[in-house]
């Protein structure tokens, strides 16, 4: 392994962590000769790419697969090895789920059947579980499929009977999980006398039915609603979003591009990509955790987001709601959640900066009470930053009020919720009253409200004692009172953020007046407030 290095690792990659792929010190070290290897051999022929780019790539590439991997691969084709890289790259992009390529492997006849493991990618491995191989006794054409995707329950069979379908024999098999949940599975197969692109067509038809099958969910959708907005048309096999006119917000899956994973949750994902060459923010359900409720959410939330256009609410730049991705697009915020700053990077603000940015949280909040959109859920986490503006976000249990103007049931988050809702109670939009003043005071305390409570023990004590936050004693007056009435007990006594517009309006004019440009932050300890 003489090869000069293009990069910092070269020929000799680093030690592996611990909790790379089983095998043991043997496994690591066949891993690590594998890699080395192939880095070689790229490097004398010449594959392209940045060097120290490929390098970091390729070694990812055979530390998240098991050491089985390094064995049964043939390292002197390397164009097998960057083909299972590119491929399980692309498993990894939502919008993609299950991809395949297919190649002619080779011809066999009976006096080369001795010859069958140099010349294919895999190597025969008789102890290996997951490998069958069966011995040629008629010269035949041979396949190489390959498949990846998110590894899932049983997805091994259905790819398997796909291909008996298909006429298919096959030969040869091995089944990879990664270290980070995906599945490479690769068949040497004979059986197909005709054109590869005819069978890469086939195989096409059968992974749409295998990626739909994922979402019986929507099959039966129209039999299963009781209510709007809702609709699944079966002819047309996507979710339909209710819409005034002409729906124009579809997204077209094929012009996103997946970046970086920002965050993950029980039912979703969401992404920092791009869009048509602007930065946006991908929220991704999950397939396998879609339910009839959650597939109304979604559409309510598309629903409620095409209404919006504010300088202070995150944009809307649209929607996929077509299986097998169903996703909403927004504008990015490169500054993150306000209660990221505060708790992850443990940042605090300036009087001046609270008042800034409850100036425009309320702003964006009484354009939605404005055309009847109730938020539900107003916390800090669901407040991003960029530029110097703040945007309120996160649409995914807001509702348009009907003509009572009231609602039921307990939804938002314990902390930041209104009493009225946590009881069950008729409510309306003075519920996102009472969660801003919650938040204002985060705002100037910098603060989990109530962090000596788990939250229900919060939400009981907000109820049954009538449990707030501590106002600090040097909290500037006109904030303390509007703390006060925002979390009033009565939603009626509630300003609106029509009045609290006003209202910090006239603080930011007195700090003015006073010279007052960097005060104190207004942090308090954080403790208890009856009334």
């Amino acid at each position: 392994m003489a090869a000069e290095s293009c990069g910092s690792r070269g020929a000799s990659p680093p030690p592996p962590p611990s909790s790379a792929g089983g095998g043991g010190a043997a496994g690591r070290r066949r891993k690590a000769e594998a890699y080395a290897e192939v880095l070689r051999r790229i490097r004398a022929g010449g594959y392209g790419g940045g060097c120290q780019e490929l390098e970091d790539e390729l070694w990812a590439h055979f530390q998240g697969l098991p050491a089985r991997y390094s064995l049964d691969v043939n390292v002197e084709r390397v164009e097998d090895v960057l083909l299972h890289k590119k491929l399980l790259e692309q498993a990894r992009e939502p919008m993609n789920g299950l991809v395949f390529d297919v190649h002619p492997s080779q011809v066999v006849t009976p006096e080369e059947s001795t010859g069958f493991e140099s010349s294919t990618s895999f190597k025969q491995e008789e102890q290996d579980p997951q490998c069958s191989a069966f011995a040629s006794r008629d010269q035949r054409p041979l396949h190489e499929i390959i498949f990846a995707c998110d590894d899932k329950p049983k997805l091994l069979s259905q790819l398997t009977l796909l291909l008996g379908e298909l006429g298919l024999n096959i030969q040869e098999a091995h089944a990879y999980s990664t270290s980070d949940g995906y599945s490479l599975d690769i068949f040497v197969v004979d059986g197909w006398e005709y054109e590869v692109d005819i069978l890469r067509n086939a195989l096409k038809k059968g992974v749409d039915k295998i990626k739909y099958r994922a979402w019986p969910l929507v099959q039966s959708m129209a039999a299963r609603m009781d209510h709007q907005p809702l609709e699944v048309s079966p002819s047309s096999d996507f979710v339909q979003i209710p819409a005034d006119a002409a729906d124009v917000w579809e997204v077209d899956p094929r012009l996103l591009k997946f970046e970086q994973k920002l965050a993950s949750g029980s039912f979703g994902d969401l992404y920092h990509g791009t869009y048509c060459s602007q930065d946006v923010a991908i929220k991704v359900l999950k397939p396998e955790r879609v339910s009839v409720d959650m597939l109304r959410e979604f559409a309510q939330e598309v629903y409620i987001m095409k209404k919006v256009r504010h300088k202070n609410v995150v944009q809307f730049i649209g929607a996929c709601t077509r299986p097998p991705i169903l996703c909403i697009v927004t504008e990015f915020m490169h500054g993150g959640s306000i209660f990221d700053f505060l708790y992850n990077r443990r940042g605090n603000f300036q009087l001046p900066d609270v008042i800034r940015i409850a100036s425009d949280v309320s702003k964006g909040m009484n354009y939605l009470h404005q055309i009847n959109i109730v938020h539900r859920d107003l916390k800090t986490a669901n407040l991003l930053m960029d530029d110097q503006v703040v945007k309120v976000a996160d649409f995914g249990v807001a509702r348009v009020k009907d003509q009572s103007g009231v609602m039921t049931a307990e939804t938002g988050t314990y902390r930041w919720m209104a009493p009225e809702v946590i009881e069950h109670l008729p409510y309306d939009h003075s519920a996102d009253v009472f969660s801003f003043g919650i938040v204002l005071w985060e705002l100037l305390t910098g603060k989990l409200p109530y962090e000596d409570m788990t939250p229900l023990q919060a939400a009981v004590a907000v109820v049954q004692k009538d449990l707030r936050p501590t106002i600090a004693a040097d909290t500037h007056p006109m904030l303390a009172d509007l703390l006060q009435r925002c979390w009033q007990k009565d939603p009626a006594l509630r300003p609106t953020f029509a009045e609290i517009v006003d209202i910090l309006n006239s603080i930011k004019e007195v700090l003015r007046s006073s010279g007052h440009h960097k005060g104190h932050s207004g942090r308090s300890h954080s403790g208890r407030r009856r009334g």
